[in-house]
């Protein structure tokens, strides 16, 4: 009897191993999916990236499910949503973008700070991109405080940088954008996220002799 019991314990305990291995933790599953972002933006051919960021945004539809009240999975559908929107181009994406600035705005009522001010951020870049009113809700005005809140909460980071300054390319201030560019080509590396590094100072590089050929 006593044999039986601890075998029972350790098949028990076996299997409870076996499923916590299984089961990635919140943070594990979020990174694995801004990974896979990242490779559909910056590797993925331009015919098959509206196919695999649908794909991606119902992983996180599911996330943000299983997870309630954590802003985290509406801002990376949010960025989902606004990528994919950018793969498709002209009118028909602006349900997408619309979608993707309800996510944002939602996340911020729930945290301000979260993913360091990404929802910030991503919605400022929103605000500058597309068009205004009455096609959509461009405001370059209220684009620039968005980024600017992002540039306060993190002062240092590759994307908060890189937004502003593009926000200021798109403005016409080519030095102000030279500026925040060449800020963002120094923010510290980020280990567990190095595709998405890579592509970004790519894009910067791209965009600062872009406006060196001025």
């Amino acid at each position: 009897m006593k044999y039986l019991s601890r075998l029972v314990i350790a098949t028990l305990l076996y299997v409870c191993g076996v499923v916590a291995q299984a089961a990635p933790s919140f943070d594990e599953a979020l990174l694995s999916l801004q990974e896979q972002w990242a490779h559909i933006n910056y590797e993925v051919a331009k015919d098959q990236k509206q196919a695999q960021f649908k794909i991606l945004d119902e992983q996180l539809q599911a996330l943000a499910s299983a997870n309630p009240g954590r802003p985290e999975p509406l801002i990376w559908r949010g960025i989902v949503l606004s990528t994919w929107a950018g793969a498709k181009g002209g009118l028909g994406a602006l349900g997408l973008v619309k979608d993707a600035r309800s996510l944002f705005e939602q996340s911020l009522k729930l945290s301000q700070d979260a993913l360091q001010g990404s929802a910030y951020t991503s919605l400022g870049s929103l605000y500058y991109q597309v068009p205004g009113w009455p096609i959509a809700f461009g405001d370059d005005k209220k684009a620039r405080e968005l980024l600017e809140k992002a540039i306060q909460i993190n002062p240092d980071g590759i994307d908060s940088n890189y937004f502003y300054a593009d926000y200021w390319r798109e403005q016409g201030d080519n030095a102000r954008a030279k500026q925040y560019f060449t800020k963002a080509l120094q923010a510290p590396a980020r280990p567990s996220r190095p595709l998405a590094d890579a592509g970004r100072r790519q894009d910067i590089m791209d965009k600062l002799q872009k406006l060196a050929d001025k």
